[in-house]
């Protein structure tokens, strides 16, 4: 109302102070926790690329892939409890999502990487070149299944009453999505974390880009593709919107960004020559490519989707999900309308703060004349 904008695309809905277009990946990938303590996982995740960057250029493989392999899953588990996102049931919440997911990742992976005997074992692995039948398999048969293992877990999980939300969609989308790009990168790489330290030397930069690919770019991209379908099972209003068009979209949409992926790191990989650090540096630029358009994309679903829900919640006369005691904002810690699904203080969405802290009751504390004055105005 005040500025014209009647899609706010300068005040993101869970995070008012950023704009809808922006690449900040905390507050795309956790809104819930970016109102509150952002930078802790941004020095959760940074320690952790440290990590790897250095233990790969000091030839410690094993324990490079390992922390990258399971770096962000890590953080992202550690935000998940520290939201409290599901109140008194996240263990067997994050099980469902994750454990499930990453044993048929190991399963899948193993069946196509050694089954099918794929002509290569890292990026540029195969010194003959391309192989069309590789591309089949990382183009069709590999972004197809593989998506829809991702999807078992989040779509079971949407499906029950009490995590029916976008939002929680969405999250059960992204867990996914990083425990999948975890147990594939451990099995595509086991050689490497079974072969033993190989030292500093000149393919330090090969190896420093495959674990960024594999370790922090490859959860994120599967994560977010997955969690947009997530979301768009869930969908806005009461309960689930279950299998519509919007969810075909979204499972496409996931698979075809999979694809992206995958054939692009694969061709990539022979720029070159045979084990080329450039062809390893250009899988990394194709991959960060794919990720900012993704979270991009992720944004703007998010955004529209929790302005779409508080339209749909002040038609029918008050929000379900805000409690009708009076409760403070997580971000600004400025009263809350009852039942309202935006601060009206700062505009940051109801919908994006844990369901444990939309019924915080007011401090006993009685208000200044000040306070009071403000409140009224």
């Amino acid at each position: 109302m005040r500025t014209g904008d009647a899609e706010r695309k300068k005040a993101y809905a869970a995070r008012p102070d950023e704009p809808v277009a922006s690449f900040k990946l905390v507050s795309t990938i956790m809104p819930q926790g970016s109102g509150q303590q952002p930078y802790t996982y941004k020095v959760a995740l940074g320690i952790a690329l440290l990590l790897t960057v250095v233990t790969a250029a000091l030839g410690a493989l094993p324990v490079s892939i390992m922390i990258a392999a399971f770096a962000i899953p890590i953080v992202y588990i550690i935000y998940l409890y520290d939201v409290n996102l599901w109140e008194d049931e996240p263990i067997p919440v994050v099980a469902a999502a994750f454990v499930l997911t990453g044993v048929l990742a190991a399963v899948f992976t193993w069946l196509w990487k050694d089954k099918l005997a794929l002509s290569l074992d890292t990026i540029g692995g195969n010194s003959a070149g391309p192989s069309g039948r590789d591309l089949l398999i990382l183009l069709l048969l590999v972004p197809v299944v593989s998506e829809l293992i991702r999807q078992i877990g989040p779509l079971y999980l949407a499906s029950r009453p009490r995590y029916d939300d976008l939002m929680d969609g969405f999250t059960f989308g992204v867990v996914a999505g990083v425990g999948y790009a975890c147990f594939e990168t451990l099995v595509l790489h086991w050689g490497w974390i079974s072969g033993g330290f190989a030292g500093p030397g000149s393919s330090a930069g090969t190896w420093i880009s495959i674990v960024l690919l594999h370790g922090f770019i490859k959860p994120l991209v599967y994560g977010s593709a997955t969690g947009l379908a997530g979301a768009e099972f869930s969908g806005l209003g009461e309960g689930y919107d279950g299998f519509t068009p919007r969810w075909v979209a979204g499972l496409i949409q996931a698979m075809a960004v999979n694809a992206l992926f995958q054939g692009g790191v694969y061709l990539l990989g022979f720029v070159g020559g045979h084990g080329s650090t450039i062809g390893s540096i250009l899988g990394v630029v194709w991959g960060l490519l794919l990720l900012g358009a993704l979270i991009i994309r992720v944004r703007t679903v998010l955004h529209k989707g929790l302005l779409e829900a508080a339209l749909e919640s002040a038609a029918r006369g008050g929000s379900n999900h805000a409690s009708g005691d009076l409760a403070f904002c997580s971000r600004c810690e400025m009263p809350l309308l009852p039942h309202s699904d935006f601060c009206s203080a700062c505009g940051n969405s109801v919908r994006s703060v844990p369901k444990s802290a939309r019924g915080m009751a007011a401090p006993t504390a009685a208000p200044t004349a000040a306070t009071t004055g403000e409140t009224q105005a």
